[in-house]
Parts: structure tokens; sequence; C-alpha cells
């Protein structure tokens, strides 16, 4: 890559494994080419998965990840990885989501962000779960998350 906003990057166009645990993966970010502009951007992973705590079983959820940029974006391959390494990691779906939402907070200091997480059933009860920075801006559009409430066959 050439010397620009990427070039600090290490897994964008290279072969990257992914992490064994959440701690274990690096979040990367660029600079922001349109800083000082406001919108939104938001990230969408429909087939997260992670694993109970307590059985080992698989949880599965639709994470929707909403932010306002500041002077950062967040590198999306290492998003991916990052989101992948929750794949074998053990922790409750309150955990996964806010885990999530403050490391993205921390890295990229954005305006604002959310992140909605909504977790398939497990013992007939879905579980979801929000965590964001602060006030949603008032003079931006931010769309619904559009996931609807689980409904199960009803």
């Amino acid at each position: 890559m050439s010397n620009d906003i990427y070039s600090g990057l290490t897994q964008l166009g290279s072969a990257a494994a992914i992490p064994q645990n959440p701690d274990e993966a690096v979040l990367e970010r660029v600079a922001n080419p349109q800083a000082g502009q406001h919108y939104a951007v938001r990230f969408t992973a429909p087939e997260f998965t992670s694993l109970c705590p307590m059985t080992g079983q698989p949880d599965f959820a639709h994470l929707v990840v909403d932010y306002v940029p500041g002077d950062w974006l967040v590198e999306s391959k290492s998003l991916k990885l990052f989101l992948f390494s929750f794949r074998n990691h053990g922790a409750f779906h309150e955990d996964c989501t806010v885990t999530i939402g403050r490391r993205l907070a921390d890295l990229l200091e954005p305006q604002w962000l959310r992140i909605g997480g909504y977790w398939y059933p497990r013992g007939g009860i879905p579980i979801d779960v929000f965590w964001q920075t602060g006030a949603t801006p008032a003079d931006l559009w931010i769309p619904d998350q559009g996931v609807p409430t689980y409904r199960g066959r009803g």
C-alpha cells in the first residue's frame, strides 16, 4: 500500500488469521477523509456468533453498529476479524454486546456510537442489548436499526 492514510494498517491487503479471542483481536482505524462532515456509518453483522460461558453452546445475534465519526473510521477487515474472534469466546449476551461497543468507542473516539445486539432465543427467551455513548444526535438522520422484536411463530 502507498504511504497514505492506509499505510499503517497491518491486516488489510494481507492474510490475517482469525484471532482466538477478543482480547487478541487488533482493531485498526484510519483517518477520516471527511472529518468535519456530520454523517452516520452503519455496520450490520446478521450472523454474529459467540458461546454460552456456562454450556459452551453457540449463541447467535444480529448486531447493528451505528456511529458518527470524528477523526477516525474503523477499518472494516479488522472489525470483521474482531467480530469473528467471539466465535469461540464464552460470554453472556450483555457482555459481548457492550464489549464490542466500548472497544469501538475507545478506538474511534466517535462523536456518537450505538450498538444493538438482537440475540436469538435460548431457553425460549430472546435477549436484546443496547448500548450507546450519549444522546442520539438531533441534527442528523439516524435510521431505525430495522431489526424487529423477536416474534417466533406468533
